[in-house]
């Protein structure tokens, strides 16, 4: 799908483009977005522009020198996006901006939210820079992500919060945890780890773009606004990752928490076993003794030995535990 935008004063109005008639760029072309592109449209906007648009491929490599680069008067800019972030499957995908004589293309195979709420916000009065074209059009494309991936990592700090309470909080006897809720503890667990790694691997690459961008402007792109503008992205995008990192150490420390607590529960089983199997051999040896087939046994013609033997065996079986009990090792 081929989306054109073209500028009227401060913002941005969407414009049809006919695939069929010769590519002519229209007054006001500040923006191309690909999404899913044909060939039919790549080969449109490469027409319009002089540029080749880059393959599925080549948008994957991670090679710095693949995903930052100039050609043909062109800077192409790729950076990672997340996508499907309100669902619990999240994914990750490369976006490339190519930046040409002011002019904007984006080429992305997800549609991650971003680029449906920019659009919006751009087509109301003010929303972009009068001055600015398709840089400025970037530039408020990645605010955009920023402003998402700060929402992601809120969300996740708070449901991080609570797996903490859930873990460390103060539980009565009667109040057991299962070895499901532990189980789905760690999933959720893991579910937030990753996310918080895809994330911070998105903000790392918004920081190299836009430090890339800004090493190889030129006179042109020396309006101070967008000058200002790119440094503060660059400041927001620092700042969550350190953010992304710190809630990345508290989930490890969780992960080791509730591996501990796991342990702590079977040790615990193993214990109650332990207790019991001790508890019950002193009685086991007494009724061994009176089973054993002698002939002279002089206590099984006691009048009391029943129940003396049963006496015996009783308080085998209570002496043991009340000693660990003083002990405190119950």
């Amino acid at each position: 799908m081929l989306r054109l935008f073209i500028r009227k004063d401060d913002h941005l109005e969407i414009a049809a483009c006919d695939l069929a008639s010769v590519p002519a760029r229209p007054e006001g072309a500040v923006w191309y977005d690909l999404f899913n592109p044909t060939p039919e449209e790549d080969r449109f906007v490469e027409a319009s522009l002089g540029i080749d648009i880059p393959t599925r491929e080549e948008m994957k490599d991670i090679e710095p020198s693949a995903r930052l680069y100039k050609e043909a008067g062109a800077e192409f800019m790729t950076m990672t996006a997340m996508a499907n972030l309100d669902t619990d499957e999240p994914v990750k995908s490369p976006v490339t901006f190519v930046l040409r004589e002011n002019i904007l293309v984006t080429v992305r195979y997800s549609d991650p939210k971003p680029f449906k709420l920019f659009p919006v916000r751009a087509a109301k009065p003010g929303g972009v820079l009068p001055f600015g074209g398709g840089e400025a059009v970037m530039l408020g494309l990645i605010d955009a992500f920023i402003d998402r991936l700060a929402q992601v990592l809120e969300n996740a700090s708070d449901e991080i919060d609570h797996i903490s309470h859930e873990v460390f909080r103060s539980r009565s006897s009667s109040d057991k945890r299962t070895p499901q809720d532990l189980q789905s503890m760690i999933e959720r667990i893991g579910r937030k780890g990753e996310l918080l790694t895809m994330a911070r691997e998105s903000l790392l690459s918004i920081l190299r773009v836009t430090s890339y961008h800004q090493a190889g402007g030129d006179g042109k792109k020396a309006v101070a606004a967008l000058k200002l503008e790119t440094k503060t992205l660059q400041r927001d995008a620092t700042a969550l990752a350190d953010h992304a990192a710190y809630l990345s150490n508290k989930v490890n420390f969780l992960l080791d928490a509730t591996l501990g607590l796991i342990n702590l529960e079977q040790n615990q089983i193993i214990k109650i076993f332990t207790v019991a199997s001790v508890a019950f051999l002193p009685p086991t040896l007494v009724a061994s003794i009176y089973g054993m087939n002698f002939d002279v046994m002089p206590e099984l013609k006691w009048i009391f030995g029943y129940p003396l033997a049963i006496m015996i065996m009783v308080a085998s079986a209570i002496l043991p535990f009340a000693y660990f009990k003083r002990r405190g090792w119950l």
